[in-house]
This record gives C-alpha cells, structure tokens and sequence, in this order.
C-alpha cells in the first residue's frame, strides 16, 4: 500500500467511518468487514458498516453483524452514513457500481477519503488509497495484512481473527484454492490466538436447515445436468422452485461447488431465474478461467476458479447462452482434470 505512513497519519484520531462491501455479502465480506469495524473501533473510531443488501443468515453469529445495515431496508440511514464519513473504506468489490446505490453516494462525495482493500481484477481508480493483490485468497487475508501494516498486528485477538478466519474458510473453499504459503503462515498465527477452527467450520459449512438439505437434494437429483462433452454440470433452478421451496438469501450458497465432486467435471453453473433477471454463479477446478467466461459473455466477474454472472434474457435463452459458450472452450474443457 502506497502512502501508509499518511493513512496511518488520518486514523491518529478518531474518525467517522463507513465500511462497505458488495450485493449478495458472502463470508469474505462479513468477516473483512467485521474485522476492519472491530480494529478500528479499538482506535475509537466510530465505525458503521452497510452493505446494499441483506447478508445470509448463517452469519447471524458474527459478532457485530447484528449492527449491519442493509441499504435495501434502510436507505436513509444507509445513505446518511455515506454522507457523514470522514473515510469510507471499500471492502471485496473493485469498482463502485458493484454496490448499487451505495456507490452512487460514494461517488457523490469526491472529497470524502476513499480506501479500497480488495483481490479482485482490474480494480477502478476511485480510491484515495490501495491495498490490492489477486494473488491474495480473500480480502480477509489483506485486512490481516492491513493491521499488520498498521503496526497493529497485536491488536488482532479472538475476535478479530474468527472474523478473518470465516473470510479465508469461505473464499478459499475451506482451503481448496487460492491458497499459499504465506496464507497458511496467516492461519498459523489465528490458531496460536486459540481460535477454534473446527468449531468455526462447523459454524459455515455444517449448519444446513431441514429446507437447505431438501433444496440441496433437489438440486443433485432433479436440477442437474451433466454436459460430458465440455466435462461441465448444470443447476437449473427456475422461479416456481423459489417458489416452491421458499427459497431465501443464502439457501443455495455452496450448492454449486458440490458440482466438481464429480471426476473429470471441471467447470460447474447455478443458473437460478430472478425477478427481472437471471443469475450465474460459476465454478471451476485447476487452470481453467470461470472469470472470462463471466466477464466476457454475461457481464459479470470474480477469480479465475469463481464467478459470476447476470443475464436479463430469459431463463432458457440464458441456459442456452451458456452452452453455447462451452464449445469455443473445448480444448481447455477437454482435457481430463
């Protein structure tokens, strides 16, 4: 990070702060977001976090989130914390339309101190400050680096790390990808604190409701395709599904991923139908790029094994869309992983 030294400079003294994070918040923004508002609120600031939409309630147990504010509910309160900040910092997202109208706020505001901590391609150049890597395995792992850059690496105890943990467990696929020596050293230092990895895991991965197990089986049994030719699978999930099984934030989270249990399948999609639009969560294993698949063809983007995309077609011609993708990928899809 460039200009530490005069970050370190405006966080002297206690500031108002807002910190924001992307639509659809996942565990890696909870927990960097919970982190950084936990770290600087030792330092007496006065720290708010908002994301534009509600967060999965599985996170329920995070300490903090219950403080959280959801632009979509609370627009006003949401909007008048952009407009108060001395510094906003931007977590896990890498341009300001990424969260809606948050970011139209943000942007409105040229002179309050921007800060974006972030692992995602070809960030835009908004922020005040960076602290940006992709080879990072979550923005968690960088607000670890952050504190530490602060000179604060004491500061980071139980209750911080068990934020930061979620983060690395969630966008690492519980260490599965985007991994490194340097992370494990991370984790290394988080369980000498006395964080209880197992208990955490737990906590993310095995906390399904009776509804998510019925969803999940669905999925797998009914909602699958298999394209052999392009070693890909398919969940298709349409809006009479939502319907019927009153699907809410958060119940499908994952169920794409068990897709590449499956030998020799190296790519994975969720294709669920929303009101006014159709999403795409993809996946994939080794060296094959979901990412390009996602930016090029359905305007979204993410990490090279995770990804996602939009699309304001139908839920067919978007099923379509994507098979039609696959073959200009053949050689890649081919190869047996």
């Amino acid at each position: 990070m460039e200009n530490i030294d005069q970050l370190k400079e405006l966080l002297a003294t206690p500031k108002k702060i807002a910190i924001v994070s992307h639509r659809n918040p996942d565990g890696d923004a909870l927990g960097s977001s919970l982190a950084l508002f936990h770290y600087l609120s030792r330092h007496r600031h006065d720290a708010t976090i908002a994301f534009p939409s509600a967060y999965p309630t599985i996170f329920n147990w995070m300490p903090g989130a219950e403080y959280i504010l959801n632009h979509d509910l609370q627009a006003k309160k949401s909007d008048k914390l952009i407009a108060e900040a001395d510094i906003v910092f931007c977590l896990d997202f890498n341009a300001l339309y990424r969260i809606d109208k948050l970011g139209e706020s943000i942007a409105a505001r040229e002179e309050v101190t921007k800060v974006l901590i972030d692992h995602h391609l070809e960030p835009d150049t908004f922020a005040d400050y960076m602290l940006w890597d992709t080879t990072a395995s979550s923005t968690c792992e960088l607000v670890f680096d952050f504190i530490s850059l602060m000179g604060d690496k004491a500061l980071i105890d139980d209750l911080i790390g068990e934020c930061i943990l979620t983060g690395i467990l969630t966008d690492t696929g519980s260490f599965q990808y985007s991994t490194s020596a340097k992370l494990f050293r991370i984790v290394a230092d988080l369980k000498d604190l006395g964080i209880d990895d197992t208990e955490l895991h737990n906590k993310i991965f095995n906390s399904l409701t009776i509804k998510q197990l019925d969803i999940l089986g669905f999925c797998l049994t009914t909602a699958l395709e298999i394209i052999p030719k392009y070693n890909t699978g398919m969940i298709v999930l349409t809006r009479e599904d939502y319907k019927h099984f009153r699907i809410q934030r958060g119940d499908t989270e994952g169920i794409v991923n068990y897709i590449l249990k499956v030998r020799r399948l190296k790519v994975a999609a969720l294709i669920s139908e929303r009101d006014g639009f159709v999403k795409l969560s993809l996946r994939s294993k080794g060296d094959f790029s979901v990412q390009e698949i996602a930016t090029t063809h359905f305007g979204g983007g993410g990490h090279k094994n995770a990804s996602g995309g939009f699309s304001k077609m139908s839920l067919r011609d978007t099923v379509n869309k994507f098979k039609d993708v696959l073959p200009s990928y053949k050689a890649q899809l081919e190869e047996p992983y």
